[in-house]
């Protein structure tokens, strides 16, 4: 994750169907295609630049090109004056229909170079139909993003502001599971609480929450096929869809507990 704007030149090397000029030939004459650098370009000209990117990999060769994709944009001000928690915007989008044009709300967290997604119950998600129109989807949803950024850095608040006891970890841990393990593979939960560095050696919600995320996301958790019985160690998940369904699901448990510990920190929608 970079923490100054890529250029075009390498966002076309990292990810080059965000250059894609057409889609792919086996969608509807209905479709309405728009390039991905439109909307980029559109986004940048709102103060929010791409500082991360990424596409899926494809198994028919005819899809490359075609793929779904994620772009990932940081406001001006926070390139300008990073902190240790940043909101982004996450612009998704594929030319085979297989993810529709969107752009959603994240948060970063620098200290694990770590990317939330916020799920969908604190901050809607926005299609994108149309580009430069008078009513312009991606106008419309980088302003309602803008809007809510301190909202959800309200929320980061809210999270470090609760403590959890150990048995709550172990909780949200065993919550957390089947968001990324199917229910033959048994894991330990508290292997999801195990910190990489000094500064998650803490208790708190918000902590504890990217603690679980990192492992669940970086793989190497180790645990059994009760099918089979044999044992097995996790991947890293490279899936954009399976990143943000893990994401989305954390972040709604999280928001759970908060109301359940707190109900009258209930984080702002």
């Amino acid at each position: 994750m970079s923490q100054f704007p890529l250029t075009n030149e390498q966002l076309k090397q990292q990810a080059p169907a965000l250059f894609t000029e057409e889609p792919h030939y086996d969608v509807s004459d209905k479709y309405h295609f728009i390039p991905t650098i439109d909307v980029i370009n559109e986004i940048k000209l709102h103060n929010w630049h791409p500082v991360n990117v990424s596409e899926a990999n494809v198994r028919n060769d005819d899809k490359q090109g075609y793929q779904q994709h994620l772009v990932r944009f940081r406001h001006f001000d926070d390139l300008l004056n990073p902190q240790e928690n940043a909101v982004e915007l996450l612009l998704f989008n594929s030319h085979d229909r297989s993810k529709s044009f969107s752009i959603s709300a994240g948060i970063y967290r620098f200290v694990c170079s770590n990317g939330l997604v916020i799920a969908e119950s604190v901050f809607e998600t926005y299609k994108i139909k149309h580009l430069g129109e008078r009513e312009n989807d991606v106008a419309n949803a980088v302003a309602n993003i803008t809007a809510i950024k301190p909202k959800l850095m309200q929320n980061i608040q809210t999270l470090e502001a609760i403590e959890l006891t150990e048995v709550e970890q172990e909780s949200f841990a065993r919550s957390s599971i089947p968001l990324r393990f199917d229910k033959h593979l048994q894991v330990n939960h508290t292997d999801l609480l195990i910190p990489h560095r000094d500064e998650d050696t803490k208790d708190d919600l918000y902590t504890v929450l990217n603690v679980i995320q990192e492992n669940l996301l970086r793989g190497n958790i180790s645990g059994t096929n009760k099918e089979t019985g044999r044992r097995f160690t996790s991947k890293e998940i490279k899936s954009i869809s399976k990143d943000v369904e893990v994401n989305q699901g954390l972040w709604d448990i999280a928001e759970r507990i908060a109301f359940i510990k707190e109900p009258q920190m209930a984080l702002v929608a």
